[in-house]
């Protein structure tokens, strides 16, 4: 099964991600890791593809993706997570990765990309802090 978790940085796509890696098995992929699959973009973006598309109903692949452009590279069958999280919590993650200072910048770039990917199609929705863990993961478990 491929799985896409979707969402803004710091929103808990990597600590879902994990989890249902723990619960089913697979591969974790984020953002851009796929460049590893060759030298040349263009080449390393259609294997990419390709190891999506097999995943769909092959191996468990669970695909950690921040940027918009990259939902283009998901195939027909792909399990669509939308992974959010209050804007206060995405701030103080993004403070912590940054050694205890949030820049303005940073934190108005934050506020502008809040909620970018709460318009799209999903299958799924998980809300970091709110909704349970363990019972999402056992939700994909059952597919």
């Amino acid at each position: 099964m491929l799985i896409a978790l979707i969402g803004e940085n710091c929103a808990g796509k990597s600590t879902l991600a994990e989890a249902i890696r723990l619960k089913r098995g697979g591969e974790i992929i984020s953002g851009k890791d796929y460049l590893r699959l060759a030298k040349s973009e263009s080449i390393a973006q259609a294997l990419f593809k390709k190891k999506l598309k097999e995943a769909v109903t092959g191996d468990d692949l669970i695909y950690v993706i921040t940027e918009k452009e990259h939902l283009s590279f998901l195939p027909d069958g792909a399990v669509r997570v939308l992974v959010t999280a209050e804007l206060d919590t995405i701030k103080e993650r993004f403070k912590a990765r940054m050694h205890g200072v949030l820049p303005p910048p940073v934190e108005k770039m934050l506020e502008m990309k809040h909620g970018c990917f709460d318009s799209g199609e999903y299958d799924h929705r998980f809300k970091s802090g709110e909704d349970d863990i363990e019972a999402f993961c056992e939700r994909l478990k059952d597919r």
